[in-house]
């Protein structure tokens, strides 16, 4: 066998940079999915948040990625495993102060919104670094393989996360659950401290153009790739709908249809494991129908998933219900999540990496602070399933754009070398 043979069969788990990428991602992912049950549930049931309440503390979680550009110009500027160990260790220290004050008896609603808001900030640091540092850890060509084999990590340590968020929170109460995700973020900068991944050399300070200038430099690169442009723009949409039913996501289960959090936990963990077989098989399913067919199938699939929770009631019934369209939904999100992801790394330019991915956050996260300004506005004239109903008809606009462009006839993903910028939304 020759070398050129033994190198195209071998598969991003080969590199060991890689394998420690993963663990980081799967045990802060798993970590985080036991505090998304546990604050929701420590602020709805301990805190008694009312609907206002539950607006602002998704706004203030959703308020950093306003400033990811930002994260972004800095990612492309230094060595990123600094920016991930470092942001691993605010966001523990973050969530540290939970238990703290709940034990103390000084636990608010104010305290949760700060911790959010560094949560916040460490989570665009982190992804901003993580998703650019990719590229350089595996071969092009092995992009693919290695975002399906992080989003199954993730859907696993979400599902996993999620359950035993639920066990936690019925075991030891909400607040001191939180310290699960706080030792998980610790583990993960133990990790990450033995990675060694050659980075692109950085210029000197002063060489670089000024913070704004790279900044610029990189919305304008994005602007100007048909591809990346349309991807986002419909990423962007999708996100503003999805955070206006995520606003009240919990809350509607907990409060209105009289879920517990065990039984919410268990939703989210059944719903995971659709993610986790979307992640699996987004590079056969795409080989199969394409690329753009599988990205668009995977939005398309977001809205129609929604009709199920408009009509739930309470019941066992309805939780299973949920549960298996979620799993459904997670499958397709996934699996188009895992190909458009893979599509932009593969044709961006390196030193363009941190702010092309910064430049989606912004628009995608970005927007979901004023998308629960909105669902908080709207939840005042209309009722909270009127207010998921919005939310979910706005799911359609990310598919309208998608099928208007040259996308939807992209049957493998082009390399940024063989395909012109004018022409890379073109299939070959």
């Amino acid at each position: 066998m020759t070398v050129a043979s033994q190198k195209s069969m071998a598969t991003a788990w080969s590199r060991p940079a890689f394998r420690i990428l993963l663990g980081s991602e799967a045990v802060t992912l798993s970590g985080s999915a036991v505090s998304a049950v546990a604050l929701p549930a420590l602020a709805v049931l301990e805190l008694r948040a009312s609907t206002s309440e539950v607006a602002v503390l998704a706004f203030f979680g959703s308020l950093p990625n306003a400033v990811a550009l930002c994260a972004g110009a800095l990612s492309d500027r230094h060595p990123k495993r600094p920016q991930l160990i470092a942001s691993d260790l605010v966001a523990a220290g973050a969530l540290v102060t939970v238990p703290a004050a709940a034990l103390a008896g000084m636990l608010t609603i104010g305290q949760l919104c700060a911790v959010a808001i560094v949560l916040g900030a460490a989570k665009v640091v982190h992804d901003a670094a993580a998703i650019s540092l990719l590229p350089a850890v595996v071969d092009p060509d092995r992009l693919q393989d290695a975002n399906a084999k992080l989003g199954a990590a993730s859907s696993v340590a979400d599902s996993a996360g999620t359950n035993a968020g639920a066990a936690l929170v019925g075991a030891v109460g909400a607040a001191r659950s939180v310290l699960f995700d706080a030792v998980s973020f610790l583990v993960s900068a133990a990790l990450l401290w033995r990675m060694r991944v050659p980075e692109t050399a950085t210029t000197s300070d002063a060489d670089r153009p000024g913070l704004v200038r790279d900044i610029a430099d990189g919305v304008r690169y994005v602007a100007r790739q048909p591809t990346i442009r349309t991807v986002i723009a419909a990423l962007a949409t999708l996100s503003f709908g999805l955070a206006i039913m995520n606003t009240y996501w919990a809350y509607y289960l907990l409060d209105r249809l009289g879920a517990s959090p065990a039984a919410f936990g268990v939703i989210m963990g059944v719903g995971g494991t659709g993610g986790v077989a979307g992640a699996l098989l987004a590079p056969r399913i795409a080989a199969r129908i394409g690329i753009g067919p599988t990205i668009i199938v995977g939005f398309a699939v977001s809205p129609l998933a929604q009709v199920p929770l408009l009509l739930a009631g309470s019941g066992l019934r309805w939780q299973i219900v949920l549960a298996a369209t979620l799993a459904g939904q997670l499958f397709w999100a996934t699996m188009s999540g895992t190909s458009q992801r893979s599509l932009r790394q593969a044709i961006c330019d390196p030193s363009f990496q941190g702010r092309m991915q910064s430049a989606s956050t912004t628009l995608t996260a970005g927007a979901r602070p004023l998308a629960a300004a909105t669902a908080g506005g709207l939840v005042l004239v209309l009722d909270v399933r009127a207010t998921l109903a919005v939310g979910a008809l706005l799911q359609l606009v990310p598919v309208v754009l998608l099928l208007a462009s040259p996308i939807r006839t992209l049957r493998k993903i082009p390399t940024r070398a063989a395909v012109p910028p004018a022409r890379e939304g073109v299939s070959s």
